[in-house]
């Protein structure tokens, strides 16, 4: 039994006091293969200000001597999987490595400026706060964003929110639909309850399911305009890639959206389907998209019980969070075929009708 004389231990979510010692982070890296920026990210989140951070450097494999130059560093922990166990499972076993109060993701091509951390922890410690993402900007072009917060379509497809804007256009602190893994922050109690990242998804929208399933829950996704990180961001176009994008939509889509959104949209949901099929066709990467559907096939059962589980916790109503769902397909960092322009009219009348049965 505590002392009733004594004050009460500090939590996360306490204001820090004056003269307080600075907020503890715990920073996951997950590296894969050769980054030239690993280092330079790493010692960017060692020379934050305003927090004391610990990095976990979690080595998925290809990465060569570099990580093991940087784990002789103090307050740098590496932890070799042996294998490539995917981003989401690298994030999660780096969040595993320590018990501190604050859990960071941030990228290995991305770098935090120095006061970054502090501003993201002086918004995720709010107690009504989920997650708070960066306004994360391109290393070509640092005055343009990168992501201001991500975006998720009512169909359940995802993408970077106001790529190649200007990031004085974005000034405001505000809620946002997803956060971005390039870059955010979060009390350890929320990624606790949340359960962390998906298995599953090993890489790709496992930042925009994390963010929904926040929501969910009744945490709103934060954006930090004053938190810059600035992130060597490429989309590749690559088979694999293309099939753990659909299947990860899919997964996501069944899981986070509640009965009556997929009753509303599941004729579109089948045209989707279609669509993106002739388009794997059309550019090679069918094989990869039926390898999605098999997958999805042979995990009925766990994609049942996820979608219990992630409904179970539910707090607010689909009306509450229907207006995060973006009525638009337009994402300026896709180029989407010409054909879209009119199906999107036609989407977004659909939704802003649709709306109203939730």
């Amino acid at each position: 039994m505590s002392d009733p004389s004594e004050p009460p231990a500090a939590d996360a979510t306490d204001p820090p006091p004056p003269g307080a010692a600075p907020a503890r982070v715990s920073a996951v890296v997950v590296a894969y293969g050769p980054e030239e920026w690993l280092e330079r990210s790493v010692l960017a989140l060692l020379d934050s200000v305003g927090v004391d951070v610990d990095v976990v450097l979690v080595d998925n494999g290809g990465t060569g001597p570099i990580v093991d130059e940087l784990a002789r560093r103090e307050r740098v922990q590496l932890i070799r999987t042996g294998d490539n166990v995917g981003f989401a499972t690298g994030c999660n076993l780096g969040a595993a490595a320590n018990d501190l109060p604050f859990i960071a993701l941030v990228n290995p091509d991305a770098v935090v400026a120095p006061d970054a951390l502090a501003e993201l922890v002086a918004v995720a410690r709010e107690p009504g706060v989920g997650l708070a993402t960066a306004s994360v900007r391109l290393a070509e072009h640092p005055d343009r964003l990168n992501s201001a917060g991500n975006i998720v379509h009512f169909l359940g497809l995802s993408w970077s929110g106001y790529f190649d804007e200007l990031a004085a256009d974005h000034p405001e602190r505000r809620e946002v639909t997803s956060a971005s893994g390039a870059g955010l922050l979060c009390r350890r109690e929320v990624w606790d309850q949340l359960g962390g990242f998906c298995d599953e998804f090993f890489a790709y929208c496992e930042d925009a399911d994390l963010s929904l399933r926040s929501w969910l829950q009744g945490w709103p996704v934060v954006y930090v305009p004053s938190a810059v990180v600035t992130h060597r961001y490429e989309f590749s176009r690559n088979p694999v890639k293309y099939r753990l994008l659909e299947r990860n939509r899919v997964i996501m889509t069944v899981s986070c959206f509640g009965p009556r959104h997929l009753l509303v949209i599941a004729p579109l949901l089948i045209a989707l389907e279609a669509g993106t099929l002739l388009l794997a066709v059309m550019q090679g990467w069918w094989r990869e998209k039926f390898a999605g559907y098999w997958w999805l096939l042979r995990h009925v059962s766990w994609l049942r019980r996820r979608r219990r589980a992630v409904q179970s916790t539910r707090a607010r109503s689909e009306r509450e969070l229907a207006v995060l769902f973006n009525a638009h397909l337009d994402p300026a960092n896709l180029e989407l075929p010409a054909a879209v322009a009119p199906v999107d009219r036609l989407l977004a009348g659909y939704w802003r009708l649709a709306r109203r049965l939730l």
